[in-house]
């Protein structure tokens, strides 16, 4: 019988059809590499210097508007580009290349530079949603976009270039690899079972509730069985939707709340600013029929044994596939017993 707190063993990953390994018994070893001092960030409500800030100047020249919720703009610095021509290179096969057209905006969640997604209201975080289905709604009537990514990276270890609290937007013309793997796998099960993948993974889930975090009436969040991020997790509609768009307002007002209690447990880990990078996954646009897609949003956050300890992809992990040692389940429970009172509330109570 496989015993999944004692002997290494792998998990398929049903969005993706790749694999894990999970080595259990290995988190029983000492720590005995690098670890940091915690350093508690302080920052203002209002950074001069800070080209997300209401009425700041951004490296273009432009004029922050004096916003009082959220709001978004194109990027100044956009890794896509509208007006780029349809172009294609190809030597003998082995050498190969596609011009890639698109559209990059970046949302500031709040004016309050010293806050993040865990500690804004939900009032808010629900101002957040509204713009993220609007954005979608609007990038999708151009035509020749085909996949429209909104995400978020928290936290200057995940590449994050400014502490004002912002995700971004990428519309494109071509679907991208990891949501290439998740279509295949989804529209595969779709027309095997008739039934959304995720669909039936949830009703699984919540059957076992062996690895649920939050659960209200339109969305949970889990640890998924085949994580491999050590805190890694799942959010899922409860009602099969392929994007965002199809949300009703209770569905956005229970998203928001989800988003706020979720982060808020994640801080509360380790008691620190927890870094991530999360993002949405949806059905691709102006892309025929896309009724075997389900909307999710996923977390990767990095730390593993405190606030400076980080786990990273490397050796066995990049060379073959992702492995982890405490198990979804250990990971699961652990944020479980999380207050859902932020640490800094607590601290300052």
């Amino acid at each position: 019988m496989l015993n999944f707190s004692d002997h290494p063993h792998t998990r398929l990953n049903i969005l993706t059809g790749e694999k894990v390994l999970v080595s259990p018994h290995r988190s029983k070893r000492p720590w005995q590499g690098q670890v940091e001092d915690l350093v508690l960030e302080q920052r203002p409500a209002y950074d001069p210097e800070c080209y997300l800030c209401p009425g700041n100047k951004r490296a273009d020249g432009t004029v922050n508007p004096d916003y009082t919720d959220s709001f978004v703009f194109v990027n100044d610095f956009s890794a896509l580009l509208q007006d780029t021509p349809n172009e294609q290179y190809n030597d003998s096969d082995l050498l190969q290349a596609e011009s890639e057209r698109g559209i990059c905006k970046v949302i500031a969640f709040s004016p309050r530079h010293d806050l993040t997604l865990p500690e804004m209201d939900q009032e808010a975080i629900e101002a957040v949603v509204d713009l993220w289905q609007q954005e979608f709604a609007d990038l999708a009537k151009n035509e020749w976009i085909k996949y429209i990514q909104i995400f978020e990276n928290k936290g200057a270890i995940m590449g994050c270039s400014n502490p004002h609290p912002h995700g971004q937007i990428w519309a494109q013309g071509n679907v991208p690899v990891e949501v290439q793997k998740e279509d295949a796998q989804q529209k595969n099960y779709f027309v095997k079972h008739g039934k959304s993948l995720l669909s039936a993974y949830l009703d699984l889930e919540l059957r076992k509730q062996e690895r649920i975090i939050v659960d209200n009436a339109h969305f949970v969040a889990l640890v998924p069985f085949w994580a491999a991020w050590p805190y890694e997790t799942l959010i899922v509609s409860k009602r099969h939707v392929s994007n965002i768009a199809e949300f009703t307002a209770e569905e956005k007002a229970d998203l928001a709340k989800t988003l706020q209690e979720l982060t808020i447990r994640y801080d509360n880990i380790f008691s620190t600013s927890f870094p991530y990078s999360a993002g949405m996954h949806q059905a691709s646009v102006n892309n025929g029929d896309q009724s075997h897609w389900h909307w999710h949003m996923h977390f990767y956050p990095p730390l593993l044994r405190s606030a400076t300890v980080k786990k990273f992809m490397v050796g066995y992990e990049m060379m073959a596939n992702p492995q982890r040692d405490i198990t979804p389940e250990f990971a699961a429970d652990l944020l479980k017993k999380q207050s859902t009172i932020h640490y800094k509330t607590r601290q300052d109570g």
